[in-house]
């Protein structure tokens, strides 16, 4: 997966609150409740999906790229 970057973000009303970016390989948050979340979810099972997701998506997918 060298090169691949999986990038999940949270948006409501235009405004990005928190982002899974699998080259950092954690959560960051952009708002207050963003990176009250952001904490969270880098100590809770959100984590481990999101990069089960990189897995699952980007493996599956570096082929036709």
């Amino acid at each position: 997966l060298h090169g691949i970057e999986f990038i999940d973000s949270y948006v409501f009303n235009r405004v990005e609150h928190i982002r899974f970016n699998s080259t950092v390989g954690r959560y960051v948050g952009y708002t207050e409740l963003g990176l009250k979340n952001a904490e969270a979810w880098n100590k809770g099972p959100q984590l481990g999906q999101e990069q089960g997701e990189l897995e699952r998506v980007c493996k599956r997918n570096a082929a036709n790229a």
